[in-house]
């Protein structure tokens, strides 16, 4: 296990445990796991873990964003799942609507290639940066090797989708790949077969698909098409695979299934593949190209203004993966793409929105969270500021959306494209240089960035004030008469927090308070607020007061290891509670039994923030509803 093996455990415990999980990807910043019962997973307690951003539920996934160290808790998480990596239940298996279906299949399969593609993008990208700068030439041997390390991912696309694909649709990889490797194989691609060949004839002339022809299979015309760089024939292929094999293995022998049903599979995927699915596909795509370039013929700059406003919102509920193939086909098969790339203002528009959210609050924890989240949305990933920082202040996120449409326009008029695949946010600058060398592209990006920057900081910088939580701390901390009386939640007898027996509480490093000796097992809301934390044993609850109050109640000590016997709760995460509200019954003698103090911490967690604390003296008889706790900047 990995350094993040506590919170590991933590997620799969509140998702419903490694038997509630059915398959699990991650992508940049999210743990995308698909569960038998959503219904059963912990979403406020996921939400409120430290390491954890928040939880959405979208295209059939149930996503737990955690930020830019994903993978490593994904490796810590995989170890206590019983799970191949990325392994998923088929859609014949877990109902759903058809569009959560579709971007749930899209984005399984891209998902395991992101980073990587990413990569070759940026080396791609660099090389002809360097060729462009006159750094060497583009006939030289360094150049070749290097355009082979990024170029041979988007050669050789189907290899990678091929074993990808299968896993997604629960086919041997090995057979995945085999069937990649076969629609890149030269002897069927349209460049080889071409090359100083005369087709025998053309099909569907006079039309968008006309096709060549330069062989038969057993007298059935072969429409030449290239594979290599494709996205959707491959995975139609394995698809159609996914169900031969599953056919074969039902009917042949045990004996020889071994290598009869991969042979059998091959044997009829691949012509039915070059003969129908690859051809089918392959028109698929054309038309796609041939509908967004209409789109963008009626008006380019409202084109590109509807993708930037949205994008963030598709962002959001994972959609965005449903509109990935229309770009990477358009790259593959136009040179270029410029009907999504409008997108890539919302990068920068972002990140401006959070830096001029850091030069507003006044709250510490948010200045704490907008500087990483600014350099992470510069370098192309933005989901830790949109769920962390944009959501929850509302307005900003608003308009993030606005920069990231009036970006977009600018993009959409001035036909912004991207020339080569991969890269983020910054990185992805030496793609979107012109093949012939020329400025004028680049130039463009690098205007839309400013506009997109500016926009957003000035709109939020104008128009953003603080409102909730972080404003009403920030005014109970600054009127110096201003004072939070904390009430008893139990009944029984006050101990000061230095006489706990149990070091973290004693030291005050969770926090200042009282401790209280309960005489009855029931315990009720100190003050008006909001459960932040319900844990889910039981034995402890976080609250926080209109006033930004934290507050922590911890009944027993070491009581966790009960998991949850002799706790019966009488709330939940996220409830808006009144002063003694019954929030919770515990079993005294059962707690006793198992050798477990009793003495239960009041603690106020945020007491740096809002000032002193004065709690009443140990060793006092109290009954619930008694006053318990003065906080405030002026108590002395």
């Amino acid at each position: 296990m990995g350094k993040y093996q506590a919170l590991a455990k933590e997620i799969v415990k509140n998702v419903g445990g490694k038997d509630n999980v059915t398959g699990l990807v991650h992508c940049i910043t999210r743990l995308r796991f698909t569960l038998k019962d959503e219904g059963i997973a912990k979403d406020q307690v996921l939400k409120d873990m430290d390491g954890v951003v928040t939880v959405m539920k979208s295209g059939g996934q149930y996503q737990v964003v955690i930020g830019n160290h994903v993978p490593e808790v994904f490796e810590d998480v995989m170890q206590l799942l019983d799970l191949k990596e990325g392994a998923a239940p088929s859609d014949e298996k877990k109902p759903g609507r058809l569009l959560d279906k579709a971007i749930d299949m899209v984005s399984g399969i891209f998902q395991p290639i992101l980073g990587i593609m990413a990569a070759c993008g940026m080396l791609k990208g660099l090389n002809t940066l360097l060729v462009t700068l006159g750094l060497y030439s583009a006939e030289c041997g360094g150049y070749l090797i290097i355009n082979a390390a990024g170029d041979a991912l988007f050669t050789f696309l189907p290899l990678f989708l091929g074993y990808t694909a299968a896993k997604k649709f629960e086919l041997k990889p090995m057979l995945g790949l085999a069937i990649g490797a076969a629609m890149c194989y030269p002897g069927i691609q349209a460049g080889t077969l071409s090359a100083g060949i005369e087709p025998l004839y053309y099909i569907l002339d006079g039309t968008m698909f006309r096709s060549p022809v330069y062989i038969d299979f057993f007298g059935i015309p072969v429409i030449s098409v290239d594979y290599t760089g494709t996205v959707i024939p491959v995975i139609l292929a394995v698809w159609f695979a996914s169900k031969c094999e599953k056919l074969f293995s039902r009917y042949i022998p045990d004996l020889v299934k071994f290598f009869f049903v991969p042979m059998l599979t091959l044997l009829v995927t691949i012509p039915v593949s070059v003969l129908f699915l690859g051809p089918i596909a392959t028109f698929g795509s054309t038309l796609i190209s041939e509908f967004t370039l209409a789109i963008r013929s009626v008006s380019p700059m409202l084109a590109g203004g509807i993708v930037g406003l949205t994008w963030q919102i598709l962002v959001i509920f994972g959609m965005h993966w449903g509109f990935i193939p229309v770009y990477i086909n358009n790259v593959q098969t136009l040179g270029y793409d410029n009907v999504m790339m409008p997108f890539f203002a919302c990068t920068f528009a972002t990140s401006a929105v959070v830096l001029a959210v850091f030069f507003k609050t006044k709250d510490k924890k948010l200045k704490e969270m907008a500087v990483p989240n600014f350099i992470s949305g510069i370098f192309g990933v933005t989901e830790p500021a949109i769920y962390g920082i944009l959501l929850p202040l509302k307005k900003p996120f608003i308009i993030s959306c606005i920069a990231g449409g009036i970006g977009g326009a600018f993009y959409g008029f001035f036909n912004f494209r991207k020339f080569i695949l991969g890269g983020m946010g910054i990185f992805e600058l030496p793609n979107m240089m012109n093949p012939d060398g020329s400025m004028g592209n680049i130039l463009v990006a690098f205007a839309g960035i400013a506009i997109s920057m500016a926009v957003g900081f000035v709109l939020t910088m104008a128009f953003y004030k603080e409102t909730g939580k972080s404003s009403e701390r920030t005014a109970s901390q600054a009127d110096a008469a201003g004072e939070t009386k904390i009430y008893s939640p139990l009944k029984g007898k006050t101990v000061k927090l230095e006489d706990v027996e149990d070091e973290a509480f004693s030291s005050g490093v969770l926090g200042q308070g009282v401790a209280i000796l309960p005489e009855k097992g029931i315990l009720y809301a100190p003050v008006d607020g909001t459960i932040s934390t319900f844990f889910p044993t039981g034995h402890a609850i976080g609250m926080t007061t209109g006033h930004g109050v934290e507050l922590l109640m911890h009944v027993g000590m070491d009581t966790v290891q009960l998991d949850g016997k002799g706790f019966h709760p009488c709330a939940a995460d996220g409830d808006k509670v009144k002063k003694g509200q019954k929030l919770l019954e515990f079993d005294m003698g059962l707690i006793q039994e198992a050798g477990y103090s009793l003495v239960t911490p009041i603690l106020i967690t945020n007491a740096d923030e809002i000032g002193a604390v004065a709690p009443i003296d140990g060793g006092m008889q109290i009954q619930a509803g008694d006053e318990l706790l003065l906080a405030g900047k002026g108590i002395s």
